[in-house]
C-alpha cells in the first residue's frame, strides 16, 4: 500500500498544485478559491502553495501561463505619476506582450478564451481582480475596502480592459497591419489617455 499523507516537495508537487489550481479556479472561480483549497485538493501542506507560487494572485498567473507577477506590475503602474497611469498601463503591457515569450504565451490565451468556457471565466477574473481591479483599488483607496470595487469604478475598469483585450485581439490574433507595425510610444499616446480618462476620472 502508498504511504498516506501530504504529498512532499518536488517537481511532481509543483505539476499537481498547479493542476488543482487550474481546477478550483475553472470550477469555483477566483473570488471563492483559497490558497488552503488548492492544497487540500493537491494533497500539500499549503505552505507549499506559498512556496512554490507566493499567494493566489502569482498562483493564478502561473495557472494562466503569464510570465509575470501582476502585483507587481500594477504597483509600479499606480505608484508612479498619477497623470500618467494610461500611459503607464499601455507601455507595460506591450513590453510584456512584445517578448518573444510573452507574445506566443498570451497569443495562446487569447485563442483559448475565444473557444474555451474555462478559459474564458479565467482571463476575466484574472483581468477584473489582478490587474485593472487592483489599479482601481489602489487608486482609489477605501472604494473596496479589500473587496470588489463599486459598480461604477467595476465598470470603469472593465471598460479599460476591453480597450486593451481589443488592441491585443488585433495586434496578435487578428494582426492588423497598422496596428502590429505601431511602435510603443505611438500606442500609449494614442490609447494612454482613453484608459485614463477610465481609471482616473477628471484627471
Amino acid at each position: 500500500m502508498s504511504p498516506r499523507g501530504r504529498r512532499p516537495g518536488g517537481a511532481d508537487t509543483r505539476a499537481a498544485i498547479l493542476a488543482a489550481a487550474r481546477a478550483d479556479f475553472a470550477e469555483q472561480g477566483y473570488d471563492a478559491t483559497s490558497v488552503r483549497g488548492v492544497a487540500r485538493r493537491a494533497e500539500v501542506d499549503p505552505a507549499l502553495v506559498h512556496h512554490y507560487f507566493g499567494g493566489k494572485a502569482k498562483l493564478f498567473a502561473a495557472v494562466l501561463d503569464i510570465p509575470a507577477d501582476p502585483a507587481a506590475l500594477v504597483g509600479a503602474i499606480v505608484h508612479g505619476p498619477r497623470e500618467q497611469v494610461g500611459e503607464g498601463l499601455v507601455r507595460t503591457f506591450l513590453a510584456l506582450w512584445d517578448s518573444e515569450e510573452g507574445r506566443q504565451r498570451f497569443q495562446a490565451l487569447l485563442r483559448s478564451a475565444v473557444t474555451h468556457d474555462e478559459a474564458t471565466l479565467m482571463l476575466r477574473e484574472f483581468l477584473a481582480r489582478e490587474v485593472f481591479g487592483r489599479v482601481v483599488r489602489e487608486l482609489h483607496p477605501g472604494a473596496g475596502h479589500g473587496k470588489a470595487p463599486p459598480p461604477e469604478l467595476e465598470l470603469r475598469a472593465g471598460l479599460a480592459a476591453s480597450q486593451m483585450i481589443g488592441l491585443a485581439v488585433m495586434r496578435y490574433i487578428v494582426e492588423l497591419p497598422a496596428v502590429v507595425e505601431a511602435g510603443h510610444d505611438e500606442l500609449a499616446a494614442v490609447l494612454g489617455p482613453t484608459l485614463q480618462g477610465y481609471l482616473v476620472p477628471g484627471a
